[in-house]
């Protein structure tokens, strides 16, 4: 028979599923990782389609059945983020985000902090100057994914060197877990010292303050490397967001 319940969620991702229906990927506040199918909503009368865009912070009534996928029953919105969607910049930031909430997150487990970060990453998105650099350098875009990282238990060490604790720093091994010195800095990615200090500042932080960050372009590149390089060597994954 199954049972309804109310959840707190940000639409990762929709997906279209048949003629009417899509396929959401949902972070919830209670459970987790969710997927879930809201029938109908591609009808131009749906009760709660527009609801229901990525990156929308919702409130949801859940109807969890036999099946893999919970059935939406119910939606109303907490934030709609519709100026985030709406800018082309803005939405490719928030599209990193939900990418790697995607990717780190995966399980039905409610991890409260992750999503307490992952809405006031919305909240901070809404208000992002636009720009001419690329999204996948913006500084918000940044300094989530560290966060997430750090959430997720592979924090990158960045103060002392990760194999002597020297603070002589050159590069950044994922494998040894952070930065390295010139002697441990064998097939390493060489970082500049505006990096080091950036990927410090972005990661102490709250995201609303990301964009008072002072940031040269090679330090926002470097985050980015340290970023790109977590990925591969923990999760075995690049994110598609981050190429475009």
């Amino acid at each position: 028979m199954g049972r309804t319940t109310k959840a707190e969620a940000v639409v990762l991702r929709s997906l279209r599923f048949s003629e009417a229906d899509r396929i959401l990927h949902l972070y919830t506040l209670e459970r987790g990782r969710v997927g879930a199918i809201a029938k109908g909503i591609r009808k131009t009368k749906s009760r709660f389609g527009a609801r229901l865009e990525p990156l929308s912070h919702v409130e949801l009534m859940l109807h969890q059945g036999s099946g893999e996928l919970d059935t939406v029953t119910g939606a109303s919105l907490i934030a709609s983020h519709r100026a985030a969607r709406e800018d082309r910049y803005r939405l490719e930031v928030g599209l990193v985000g939900a990418e790697a909430m995607l990717r780190l997150f995966t399980e039905p487990e409610a991890n409260a902090r992750a999503f307490t970060a992952l809405t006031r990453f919305l909240d901070a998105l809404d208000s992002t100057p636009p720009a001419t650099t690329r999204p996948a350098v913006d500084p918000l875009a940044l300094s989530f994914q560290l966060k997430l990282l750090w959430l997720s238990g592979y924090l990158p060490h960045v103060t002392s060197c990760v194999e002597c604790g020297s603070d002589a720093l050159v590069g950044f091994s994922a494998r040894a877990g952070g930065a390295v010195c010139r002697e441990h800095a064998r097939d390493a990615l060489a970082l500049s010292p505006d990096g080091l200090a950036g990927i410090e500042a972005l990661l102490s932080a709250p995201l609303a303050d990301a964009h008072a960050i002072a940031m040269s372009d090679r330090a926002r590149r470097d985050a980015l490397a340290v970023i790109t390089s977590s990925y591969e060597e923990h999760g075995g994954f690049r994110l598609r967001t981050l190429s475009a």
